[in-house]
């Protein structure tokens, strides 16, 4: 198994070198993931300490806000440091706090590609994501608007969220896919087909909600291996992640500075291959 100290960049369509551990900006909003985060001066700070600290991979969503998101992470970044790559999504609507509505509308697609590069402040957003699959649209038509900004370099590359293989594989044949965005972590592995796809086609794997370190009958294990290397169980939960695959970008997301080192941190724990797979078992 490759060292993670060895794999901590990935090249997004064996291009663009990302930093494997970035840094996710839902949680700079507000309750219910609606509205504007409470404390914006303290939200800038942790954005402009996550580039300085090396992150140059972030992740948002017009749906975040919705919009605020976008805006704040311009407001704290723009004009943006070389390198740096900002990674959005579109697809949902936002009635309310904690209320997801997907929209595979072309023309919902469409209004959301341009706001946010509108908000973002760019000429060309680096990477767009498709939030979710309209159950109620076919994704053919979902996906027009966005082949017409890759065409018109709107768009860099795409990728897809919340997606199983069938869906990967449809959506290739419409246009070019650089990654993957699905639930994934220590306590949660139902997308491991679709991590193991991503493997042999060498695209991006990016879990949200990668903190989360399993269920309870994994407690004790982590806590000892956590012990061992003097970390936290969430640094653990980083550092399996990074080991299982050398495709995985993470995005821990958090509201708190010293948190955002704490996370940062897991990019130097290296687990060995036994503790990986009392973990992984």
């Amino acid at each position: 198994m490759t060292s993670v100290k060895e794999q901590l960049t990935f090249k997004l369509n064996g291009e663009l070198e990302i930093n494997r551990l970035g840094y996710g900006a839902m949680q700079l909003t507000g309750h219910g993931v609606f509205g504007d985060v409470a404390d914006r001066e303290n939200a800038k700070t942790v954005l402009q300490t996550a580039v300085s600290a090396g992150v140059n991979f972030i992740d948002t969503a017009d749906a975040y806000g919705p919009h605020t998101n976008e805006v704040l992470i311009a407001e704290a970044l723009h004009p943006y440091q070389n390198g740096l790559v900002i990674a959005t999504k579109g697809g949902f609507e936002r009635p309310g706090p904690n209320n997801w509505v997907p929209n595979g509308n072309p023309g919902f697609i469409a209004k959301n590609i341009e706001g946010s590069l509108e908000r973002l402040k760019v000429d060309t957003i680096d990477l767009w994501q498709l939030h979710r699959i309209d159950p109620k649209v076919p994704v053919e038509e979902t996906l027009a608007p966005v082949v017409d900004a890759v065409n018109a370099g709107k768009i860099k590359y795409v990728g897809l969220s919340e997606v199983g293989v069938e869906d990967i594989e449809r959506v290739r044949k419409i246009l070019p896919i650089v990654s993957v965005q699905n639930l994934y972590n220590l306590g949660e592995r139902k997308w491991e087909d679709v991590l193991d796809y991503t493997i042999e086609n060498d695209l991006a794997f990016i879990p949200w909600y990668p903190l989360a370190s399993g269920p309870q009958s994994l407690e004790s294990k982590i806590k000892s291996i956590a012990a061992k290397h003097n970390a936290t169980t969430a640094q653990i939960a980083l550092a399996w992640l990074l080991k299982r695959a050398d495709n995985i970008l993470l995005i821990p997301g958090t509201k708190s500075v010293s948190h955002l080192h704490e996370n940062l941190k897991a990019a130097e724990i290296e687990l060995s291959d036994e503790d990986f797979e009392a973990l992984s078992a």
